[in-house]
């Protein structure tokens, strides 16, 4: 064991954390663990503790900064110079194999390293293709990933590649508080003796671990325990079947660590704890209020919508804990009313970061903290070396030096190290983050008015205006009502403005839809001439409920239209729908397929009220 390292034993609580990653140890096969949560939580200090417990692995760190040759494998520089070979100088990949990578602040990690890990993550094998070298090897790992939710949100394709998500917080207890700081003085006083104090508990740890991997294998899993998984994540609306393989995988990691060879209806309960809240995409209680024509009160009751017999023992096991948080039910209309309202601004919120991480090949030369794109600047984080025919202006020493070395023993030296010829020259790439300019799209109609939710929707705008105030956008604010749209702020960064004129803006008439996605269609047009390194990001709010024409034509299909010229600008789209109650059109849903766009239902913003959502239906806590 070394010394240096703080003891696993050692941490005081963190307990959810902590077996999280000894079911990773005892099967791997669950897959990895995210850890989700603010600064000096401990998150590092325990990933890094492992190897007191289980010495067999090694912790593999990915640094923020690597490159695509750090990472996947590239030539050996020395042995290239000194004896002109080209041979493989492995990367972190093949380090990692049969141990565990971890990634610090995994949400700050560059896209294409991200790719390249999500292929390997999904392959078990790295593929490297590099300066006339070609290799593959086997890079099976545990993937362990910390980050800070504050600094920015995590890609939905990386994110359900960890197996297991865990949210930590600081102690709130102050005895608890007391004791992490009297074991911190006496480790930093004498880490060895420390350490000496805590190895008893540290190898009991690991005999556990131990005897968890021989039970592994002859764990149960009944076929009724099976069905339990297998409704429930259908009722969640979980992608594909990779989530019941890993809450599979994981209660029976659960069972082999308790020293038992049959799982049970509990460990069926912690794994959803760990394995759901990263996954989540319906409230089942959703569909029980569309389909129920029972009181509200029995709605809050029910868990599930089968109540048929053999569903009774599940909802006996699940049902103990408390009922999911209901969202708001307004009664909808689809009348348009002609008297104008001004509604106040409503509850703001925290909300997710919205996501942006789609591919941008374009070069440019903004600025920002919101979206990666590649830069033909000095500035930016260099991921990897090309070969270019033109003038290279920000020369890759490193990609010229790999480059010539296999040559030496053939080129003229003229008292020089290494002969560099042109054709060795090779140009870095960097990627930097860029500010978007987001052009909000806003229902003023009656129908939004009639339903009440006008407030709401001005407490959502709000909330993202500051969130693009936080990543340097800028933002623009553009609301149709009655007969036509109006733009009502060009883009500008001034969130203080934009705010006052939400505040103003009046709502009442009917919906004119198409109006308004073509004057943001043209408005967006209009400041991509101008700023060519613009990244535009359109968002709507509306119920979708429109009523007034452009050209004649029925509206909803002339919305559709303009939906198809946007896609076809590659403009990012997020729509977010305001239509609520029983009698649904599902417009928004509808246009969102047509515009390529993310669609979110406006109480989908809230974090916390899908944490909430989440925690009720498993009982997290």
């Amino acid at each position: 064991m070394k010394r240096t390292i703080y003891p696993f034993a050692a941490i005081v609580g963190q307990e959810k954390l902590k077996k999280a990653i000894l079911l990773n140890l005892v099967n791997p096969r669950v897959g990895g663990v995210l850890i989700s949560g603010e600064k000096g939580t401990g998150k590092s200090t325990i990933v890094r503790s492992i190897p007191s417990i289980f010495n067999s692995v090694e912790i593999v760190d990915l640094p923020l900064n690597i490159t695509e040759d750090r990472l996947i494998g590239t030539v050996d520089l020395e042995k290239a110079i000194l004896f002109g070979n080209k041979e493989l100088e492995e990367g972190i990949l093949k380090r990692a194999d049969g141990n565990i990578l971890y990634i610090d602040e995994v949400n700050l990690l560059g896209d294409s390293i991200i790719n390249t890990v999500l292929q390997v993550v999904a392959s078990g094998f790295n593929n490297i293709e590099r300066e006339g070298i070609s290799h593959k090897h086997s890079s099976r790992f545990v993937l362990i990933g910390t980050m800070n939710p504050e600094e920015g949100s995590l890609k939905s394709i990386f994110l359900d590649k960890f197996g297991l998500f865990v949210t930590v917080k600081g102690e709130m207890d102050l005895e608890s508080r007391k004791e992490i700081i009297r074991r911190r003085l006496l480790y930093e006083q004498d880490k060895v003796k420390f350490n000496e104090q805590w190895f008893e508990e540290c190898i009991g740890i690991r005999d556990k671990i131990e005897n968890g991997r021989r039970l592994l294998n002859k764990v149960k899993v009944p076929n009724e325990l099976l069905n339990i998984i297998v409704s429930t994540l259908n009722d969640c609306d979980c992608e594909g079947n990779r989530t019941e393989i890993i809450v599979t995988e994981t209660v029976k990691a659960i069972a082999a660590l308790d020293n038992r060879i049959e799982a049970n209806v509990e460990d069926i309960k912690e794994a959803f704890g760990y394995v759901l809240p990263h996954r989540i995409r319906k409230n089942p209680k959703e569909d029980n209020r569309e389909d129920n024509d029972k009181s509200k009160e029995e709605n809050d009751n029910c868990q599930n919508e089968k109540e048929d017999k053999e569903n009774d023992d599940r909802e006996k096991d699940l049902d103990d804990s408390d009922d999911l948080n209901d969202f708001d039910n307004f009664n909808s209309s689809s009348l348009s009313l002609n008297i104008e309202l001004i509604e106040d601004i409503g509850h703001t919120f925290k909300t997710k970061s919205i996501n942006f991480r789609s591919k941008d090949r374009k070069v440019r030369k903004g600025s920002g903290k919101r979206s990666l794109t590649k830069t033909d600047s000095k500035q930016g984080r260099y991921i990897r070396y090309m070969y270019k025919n033109d003038e290279i202006k920000d020369i890759s020493l490193e990609g010229t030096l790999r480059a010539a070395a296999p040559y030496q023993k053939f080129r003229q030296k003229n008292e020089v190290a290494i002969a560099i010829e042109k054709g060795d020259l090779r140009e870095k790439i960097r990627e930097k983050r860029t500010g978007t300019t987001i052009f909000f799209l806003v229902d003023a109609s009656g129908s939004i008015s009639a339903k009440k939710r006008m407030k709401a929707v001005k407490g959502a705008i709000t909330s993202l205006l500051t969130d693009a105030y936080e990543k340097r956008d800028k933002v623009s604010l553009i609301a149709f009502r009655k007969e036509s749209a109006e733009i009502l702020l060009q883009p500008t960064r001034s969130v203080e403005l934009a705010r006052k004129h939400l505040k103003e803006l009046p709502s009442g008439g009917k919906t004119p839809l198409s109006a308004g996605m073509n004057t943001a269609y043209n408005q967006i047009n209009s400041q991509m001439i101008k700023d060519k390194d613009m990244i535009p990001f359109l968002v709507i709010i509306s119920d979708g409920r429109a009523n007034v024409s452009l050209t004649g034509e029925e509206p909803l299909w002339e919305a559709l239209k303009i939906a198809e010229k946007i896609r076809e600008k590659e403009i990012k789209v997020l729509v977010i729908d305001t239509e609520s109650g029983f009698l649904k059109f599902g417009v928004l849903r509808e246009l969102s397929n047509v515009l390529g766009a993310e669609y979110l239902n406006i109480e989908d913003l809230s974090d916390n009220m899908i944490y909430d959502s989440v925690k009720n239906l498993v009982n997290m806590d």
